[in-house]
């Protein structure tokens, strides 16, 4: 077993807080050493309230979401002796009523477009079994209810 932890820290400060008028920007500290500026999103918090200049939840989840497949997808792209030069991901988290009718992240889509250098290129369906392989082995991916889909960007 392995253990991942973040410290969430918000402060009240002088600011009131009964009246639900209270700032919901805070920071995340992570083992090394970083500190990122979080809040509540704006869609959910109407501004001033919330930080549009922060990372919120919803967009972290997304984040590592894409984040895990990437790293996934690089590891198998090599061992598979295809060499990555540039990976990016314009990956999209959906926020609707689940089942339940409980706001949930519902779908994320993530939306990668590689180049790949060197002489082996792969093929658009080695491209698309080694992006299927990646989203099957991503720790986050498979810790999630939602539906996580994968829809790769050729060309």
């Amino acid at each position: 077993m392995t253990e991942y932890s973040a410290r969430v820290v918000w402060e009240r400060a002088e600011q009131g807080f009964l009246d639900n008028r209270y700032s919901r920007a805070h920071r995340w500290h992570f083992d090394g050493g970083l500190e990122v500026p979080a809040s509540s999103s704006p869609h959910i918090v109407p501004l001033p309230w919330s930080d549009d200049q922060a990372v919120d939840p919803e967009e972290a989840f997304v984040a590592s979401l894409s984040s895990c497949h990437m790293l996934w997808f690089l590891s198998l792209a090599a061992a598979q002796g295809f060499q990555v030069d540039n990976y990016e991901d314009q990956a999209l988290g959906i926020m609707a009523r689940n089942a339940e009718g409980l706001l949930a992240m519902t779908e994320v889509e993530l939306r990668p477009r590689t180049t790949f250098g060197g002489e082996n290129q792969p093929s658009i369906e080695q491209l698309l079994a080694l992006h299927h392989k990646a989203h099957d082995e991503c720790f986050i991916a498979n810790s999630v209810r939602s539906e996580v889909r994968c829809n790769p960007v050729i060309g």
